[in-house]
């Protein structure tokens, strides 16, 4: 498989938008690598001539929030580089209906149809995932909690879904475990209690944040003790939420974890908590209908 270097306009909307084109074309790189290693997309080759030139056209197929047109971008412009021609109608981090052009690209009919399926595959996963997000910053909308994900992503795709949720209107936690300290259930059996975990990391890296995961009233006690600056409470009840804030009178972040689901977000917003953590919003967003159409045209 030929490729190309993303080109510099291109770049430069991805790096406009938070990321690093050099990731985005690893990611891409590998999609096309698992279509196109042998000797590629030998369907195309045998039944349309390398001269034939088409438009392919991004349809939304249901209501929802895109993301990720310039990823989507990258996978043609790696294939067919400058005989590639680009043009998006939608931005990321916009709603659409059903049936709405995202954006079109022209070029070597061969090139369009061996990049449609990763393209499609990239932009309708991220799209799920800002859609997910989206519906739960919506629901939050009237509080004070905002939805943020967490580090349950797909390998490889991390940069990516975590650029889906900010596209949907949600926060980032850690993009990867140097960014701050998270003291989990784990470390304070190994370490041998929340204070001493904490002691033990501030003396290491004493301008970091630190998060600590509790799982009772008596845990989240000793982390306000030794001056946390975010408490993460894990599996706790509604009930239990709205006595953790109180206890805890702004003396610290709260962070509310242990699977809730959409259908309470609002009851978690009520309690008062600064973020409710949401891992579906990466690991199990159901993917966005897209369809890609073909139109013969010349150019």
């Amino acid at each position: 498989m030929q490729s190309h270097k993303i080109k510099r306009d291109l770049a430069e909307q991805l790096i406009a938008v938070g990321l690093n084109p050099l990731d985005v074309s690893e990611v891409v790189l590998r999609a096309l690598h698992e279509d196109c290693d042998g000797d590629g997309d030998v369907t195309s080759v045998a039944t349309i001539s390398a001269e034939q030139m088409s438009t392919l056209d991004f349809v939304a197929r249901a209501p929802g929030v895109i993301a990720g047109m310039p990823v989507a971008a990258a996978v043609f412009a790696i294939l067919g580089g400058s005989s590639i021609s680009i043009s998006s109608v939608i931005s990321d981090g916009e709603s659409v209906q059903a049936g709405t052009v995202l954006g079109s690209i022209v070029g070597s009919t061969r090139v369009l149809l061996q990049g449609e399926r990763p393209a499609l595959n990239l932009l309708s996963h991220l799209s799920a995932i800002s859609t997910a997000t989206r519906a739960w910053a919506d629901a939050l909308s009237d509080s004070t909690t905002k939805v943020r994900d967490t580090r349950k992503t797909t390998p490889g795709m991390r940069i990516l879904e975590k650029y889906a949720v900010r596209c949907g209107g949600g926060l980032n936690h850690r993009m990867n475990l140097s960014d701050a300290a998270l003291i989990k259930d784990n470390h304070v059996v190994a370490a041998g209690g929340v204070a001493r975990a904490y002691e033990l990391i501030k003396q290491r890296y004493p301008n970091l944040p630190v998060e600590v995961e509790v799982d009772s009233m008596d845990q989240l006690a000793e982390a306000l003790e030794v001056g946390a600056d975010l408490v993460l409470l894990d599996n706790f009840t509604i009930a239990e939420l709205k006595s953790a804030v109180d206890f805890t009178g702004g003396r610290a972040k709260l962070e509310a974890s242990g699977g809730f689901t959409f259908d309470q977000a609002k009851e978690v917003a009520s309690t008062g908590v600064d973020f409710v953590a949401v891992g579906a919003i990466t690991h199990s967003a159901p993917v966005l209908d897209i369809g890609a159409d073909l139109r013969m045209e010349s150019i």
